[in-house]
């Protein structure tokens, strides 16, 4: 029989898998814009989103986790994470993105309150739905902030195989390299318990790609 911890780990790979229907390939973490616009720095590209906009999900993911299973409401989480995402493009995607993990979530896990109460919610984002399957399958707060975190990594070093020419093994490189900043981020944000404990941490820039990108007919990537 297996145990509780080693399935927590499977779910926790299952969730991290790029294969999941849950329109990540169409996603590129907001790279593809940046390259139009001339960056080659993938890996500073990868350490900035983790530092601002990984850290706002991945802390409001883990505050979401604490108040579902203390029964209480997401309102506050929704309404902190949005404040902290001013971008209406970055918003929409990623409500897009929680849609479509929702979907998947009410399939694996149909009976699960948890993954009721978030779908109760109008357009949650993918922090909260992402909280809810960490509920119904025990994952602890740091590891659904690493899950958030590699998720970002990955996301972005695909895409940049798409947009770049560039060695594949490089890129996993790079995803490595990346992984003290993952762990780092995810000990950051472990703990928090309070909406109001979300960092704040902008990226103006990056909003603007974001911006740029969903007025843009012609790409790759939705987002």
């Amino acid at each position: 029989m297996t145990s509780p911890a080693t399935a927590s780990d499977l779910v926790l790979m299952l969730l991290a898998d790029a294969r999941l229907p849950v329109a990540g390939h169409t996603q590129s973490a907001g790279l593809e814009p940046a390259v139009a616009d001339g960056l080659r720095d993938v890996p500073g590209y990868i350490r900035t989103r983790l530092h601002t906009v990984t850290r706002v999900d991945a802390a409001s993911a883990v505050v979401a986790l604490h108040r579902l299973r203390q029964g209480m409401a997401l309102d506050e989480v929704e309404t902190a994470w949005a404040a902290r995402t001013p971008s209406a493009a970055m918003r929409r995607t990623s409500r897009g993105q929680g849609k479509a993990l929702l979907r998947l979530a009410r399939r694996l896990w149909p009976d699960a309150a948890v993954i009721g109460t978030v779908a109760s919610l109008d357009a949650p984002s993918r922090p909260l739905v992402l909280a809810a399957c960490a509920a119904v399958t025990g994952l602890a707060p740091r590891s659904l902030a690493r899950l958030v975190g590699y998720d970002d990594v990955q996301t972005v070093g695909s895409a940049a195989l798409k947009l770049l020419p560039l060695d594949p093994a490089d890129v996993a490189c790079w995803v490595y390299d990346a992984l003290p900043d993952v762990e780092a981020m995810a000990d950051a944000v472990a703990a928090l318990l309070d909406p109001h404990e979300i960092p704040a941490a902008g990226a103006p820039q990056l909003e603007a790609w974001a911006e740029a990108h969903a007025r843009t007919t012609r790409r790759l990537f939705s987002a």
